[in-house]
């Protein structure tokens, strides 16, 4: 009798076991809210976080044992630059491999203009990765007014509003600029002001790649802010840094304007790359009036003998600014009329082709690579102690300011591999300039809350599953300047969407990222 009635009673306790898709079991949970870690399982069905907790009548088809790790909301890439890359690699792998789960495209200005046809392209291709998109000004400028330099027309400005107003519709998070980028850097602050508010309609984000990063840095912070004042809105300042050995230090003198903007009302935030080097067009290093109009425009205008020589006059100007006697601090990253010229910096281009160590071949060198399509570099000019000092400010998120990568394709900023890893490597366990739960804090649930993420950035019941499980010991960043092309280490799994994306280190294949269309 008591033999049956036991067998009875384990049959009632299977019968009452939960059952789950995935279930994590035994990891240190940090569920991105700063809060300290603890011990415990995560339960995941159709898609969504059902438990957390210390679950002990669970039953789930996967069963992931993290023991020894950290399970966490997956990470949340706030500045990113997906258009055009979606197709080359949509399994997103340098992102998964390094803990990223959504992406927010359309920065510094860049992004496309019809959100709906893009949405409509990301669900159809599926990527392994969530995509959410800001609207950038530059391109609804060039739709409306190609690249001129001038001031927009009444007429031109209702066209770009209503390009703007739509793209918000269509579920965009906000509004970007890239005010050192053509033609953001011909617009004055009235119209950007003007577009922002159509977004702010929708309770988007400013989001804003600033007018300058370097000596006039104070005068973009604070035009960014007034932005942001005029269009009540929130104002997120991507890549938030110093740039220019003369600028070293200035930290101490930026960060303090974006604490008195919050002491004031204005919900301001910033982004940061973990890196002392930048990576953009090497045609930041000509004058803005140069690049007008288009290609055709910019060889003609270098044609002609006295504007090249008024442009290398303004180009030596601004290296003698930086203390510098070389354009070695730029190395080509990708130059696609010459490939083979990738990862050399402009000093060592111009030796291999035989001119002379002065800087006006390497001027020279530089227009050269201009007329023939210009070329994307990446410049090492930042200072670390401005990064770490930067990187203690709470209300600072991690961006990797990257693309999907495709193995072997140029020479690119590692950023794009490894920002994440890094930060939680060599920043956190390594150096440890913040704690493990802060760094994920900033990773998670604060780019949630800036960019109205709708149930993302948690590990909570009822959000969606995207979750992250590393190993705290090894998290590391592999890609270097050297050797870009190497994914991070310390990822054993990432679920996306309840969907197992990695397993054990390796990408499943799987592609069950979403659009995240404002509502």
């Amino acid at each position: 009798m008591k033999i049956v009635f036991g067998f009875l009673m384990i049959l009632c306790l299977a019968a009452k076991a939960q059952q789950a898709d995935v279930l994590i079991k035994n990891g240190k949970i940090i569920d991105g809210t700063g809060n300290n870690w603890f011990y415990g399982d995560v339960a995941v069905k159709e898609g969504r976080i059902v438990k957390v907790g210390k679950l002990t009548n669970w039953q789930a088809a996967k069963t992931i044992d993290a023991t020894g790790l950290i399970i966490a909301p997956g990470f949340i890439d706030v500045h990113t630059h997906l258009e055009d890359d979606e197709k080359r690699n949509p399994l997103a792998t340098n992102f998964i491999y390094d803990g990223v789960t959504t992406c927010i495209t359309g920065n510094c200005g860049s992004s496309n203009t019809d959100i709906k046809k893009y949405f409509s392209f990301i669900d159809s291709l599926k990527l392994s990765i969530n995509v959410a998109t800001l609207v950038g000004h530059n391109d609804v400028r060039k739709k409306v007014m190609g690249r001129a330099n001038r001031d927009a027309t009444e007429t031109e400005m209702q066209q770009m509003e209503a390009i703007v107003d739509q793209a918000m519709k269509d579920g965009a998070v906000g509004f970007s600029t890239g005010l050192i980028y053509i033609p953001g850097t011909y617009t004055k602050t009235p119209e950007i002001v003007r577009l922002a508010k159509v977004a702010a309609k929708y309770n988007g984000v400013y989001a804003s790649h600033m007018r300058d990063e370097g000596d006039s840095v104070t005068y973009a912070i604070e035009e960014a802010l007034t932005i942001g004042r005029e269009a009540k809105m929130p104002v997120e300042i991507s890549h938030f840094k110093l740039s220019g050995q003369q600028n070293w230090g200035r930290s101490k003198e930026t960060l303090p304007m974006i604490v008195k903007a919050r002491e004031e009302g204005l919900d301001v935030t910033i982004d940061q790359y973990p890196y002392t080097a930048s990576s953009t067009s090497i045609s930041t290093l000509l004058p803005d009036w140069v690049l007008a109009d288009g290609q055709d425009s910019i060889k003609a205008r270098l044609s002609n003998p006295i504007i090249r020589n008024d442009v290398k006059q303004y180009m030596f100007t601004k290296l003698k600014n930086r203390k510098l006697k070389h354009w070695n601090y730029a190395v080509v990253a990708n130059y696609e009329f010459d490939t083979t010229l990738n990862g050399k910096s402009i000093e060592q281009i111009n030796l291999i082709k035989g001119r002379k160590h002065k800087l006006k071949f390497e001027a020279e060198t530089i227009l050269e690579i201009m007329e023939h399509g210009g070329a994307s570099a990446v410049f090492h000019g930042m200072s670390e102690e401005d990064v770490k000092n930067i990187m203690k400010y709470p209300f600072n998120m991690f961006a990797s300011d990257a693309s999907i990568r495709v193995l072997h394709s140029g020479m690119p900023h590692p950023r794009g591999y490894g920002t994440n890893a890094r930060v939680l490597g060599k920043y956190v366990r390594d150096e440890k300039v913040i704690p493990l739960e802060e760094a994920i804090r900033r990773m998670t649930s604060l780019p949630a809350q800036k960019f109205q993420l709708t149930n993302r950035g948690l590990l909570k019941e009822g959000y969606a599953a995207d979750i992250v499980v590393f190993d705290e010991k090894t998290v590391a960043d592999e890609s270097t300047f050297d050797k870009p092309h190497q994914y991070s280490t310390g990822f054993k799994y990432v679920v996306v969407n309840g969907v197992l994306t990695v397993e054990d280190g390796k990408h499943t294949g799987a592609r069950n990222g979403q659009v995240l269309r404002k509502i």
